[in-house]
């Protein structure tokens, strides 16, 4: 069956670049993707024994690519129709799995055959199915579930990725979820909204903020701010590991009302203290000797970020720390997750950019931090970590 290109990307004009002389490392690269471009040279390595599995490897992962959009849709089906949680009880037959998706029997059957090529879910005795290796972790897994949820709004978005990434940011599906980041009044979000992305972030904080904490010790500490915390999922979890450590969130009001509710709610109450404001207009408060700034950075461009480095440093006492936790992009140990994932969501978005360690540190040392090192994570697809110091 013949394939042809839509006509939504088809490829425009080639452009012509400057001659620029090529370094050996480029000459050796052009010969290699001539290579890999050759019909004759797949014909061949593909019946050459020593590089037959190389080619074999290469084709699917190719088709992986290709296929990707689709795989995404299947674990989509599978939360949607509650699937996981059904086989968690127990191995159950097509039929009873067909009336409790609705899907029909042939759906059903086409759904499970799919869910079971990407190790979501698996055969078992009597023509039943139970958990695969795969679907097994993601039955508790309330993070990951609000995650595939919310990238409805991403996928959308991304029905025509080029038209986004050719205009300026425009207003998006995502840009819309996500318009209290860039409200000219944030002080006047009201609580439904605040809820709505309070809750994705609540979620998916908890395997994050353990990691982190396993990670640094926040019983050095007298006072941890964390700035842009959301509802306090963080400091609740730092404050229970450290029972004398003082908590203090920094967040839009409408934010922190829902943050000072779960102290109570937790008994954390006469540990912890909140101050609404908008940290792109308002000064941070003062008395913490330890500020986090989780996930925050990768969701603003780079003057606001780097103006809230500077912020957090003018914040902290002579001796006081500050930790960066969000992934970084250009990992080899996190795959494509910061620069294919991240750097289109954000655009998407409308603001912000994953960046590298490098351009983590270039920030911190222009706001005047020092003793800057990275220390390690147990999941860095969740989050990298970097502590620095104010040593002014």
């Amino acid at each position: 069956m013949a394939m042809h290109a839509p006509d939504a990307v088809a490829a425009p004009p080639l452009a012509t670049a400057p001659a620029v002389p090529l370094s050996l490392a480029d000459r050796l690269l052009m010969l290699r993707d001539r290579l890999y471009a050759s019909r004759a040279f797949h014909r061949f390595a593909s019946t050459y024994a020593p590089w037959r599995w190389i080619t074999r490897v290469r084709s699917r992962q190719v088709f992986d690519l290709v296929g990707g959009f689709v795989y995404t849709q299947v674990i989509t089906t599978c939360f949607a129709v509650d699937l996981f949680r059904l086989l968690d009880g127990g191995p159950q037959d097509e039929a009873t799995i067909a009336r409790h998706t609705g899907l029909g029997d042939e759906g059903t059957r086409r759904l499970l055959r799919a869910a079971a090529s990407l190790r979501l879910v698996s055969t078992r005795s009597r023509g039943r199915w139970g958990l695969g290796p795969l679907g097994g972790p993601l039955v508790h897994d309330r993070a990951l579930a609000r995650m595939v949820a919310h990238n409805q709004h991403f996928y959308r978005d991304l029905a025509d990725p080029s038209a986004i990434l050719r205009k300026a940011r425009g207003e998006t599906e995502l840009s819309r979820f996500w318009s209290y980041g860039a409200a000219e009044r944030p002080h006047e979000i009201d609580p439904l909204t605040a809820a709505e992305f309070s809750g994705i972030m609540a979620d998916t904080i908890p395997p994050l903020a353990e990691d982190v904490l396993d990670h640094y010790d926040m019983g050095r500490h007298r006072v941890l701010m964390d700035v842009g915390g959301g509802e306090g999922l963080f400091l609740a979890a730092a404050a229970r590991r450290h029972p004398t450590l003082r908590v203090q969130l920094f967040d839009l009001p409408a934010v922190v009302a829902r943050a000072q509710a779960r102290f109570e709610r937790e008994g954390l109450a006469d540990r912890a203290q909140v101050h609404g404001g908008d940290f792109h207009r308002d000064a941070l408060p003062t008395g913490a000797d330890v500020i986090t700034l989780v996930r925050v950075l990768l969701d603003h461009g780079d003057d606001r970020a780097q103006a809230l480095v500077r912020a957090a440093k003018a914040a902290l006492p002579p001796g006081g720390a500050l930790l960066v936790a969000e992934p970084f992009a250009g990992q080899r140990n996190t795959g494509p997750l910061a620069d294919a994932y991240f750097g289109l969501y954000l655009w998407a978005m409308g603001q912000g950019r994953a960046r590298t360690e490098a351009e983590h540190r270039g920030m911190l040392e222009a706001a005047g931090f020092t003793r800057i090192r990275r220390l390690p994570t147990r999941t860095p697809l969740w989050t990298d970590l970097l502590v620095a110091y104010n040593d002014d």
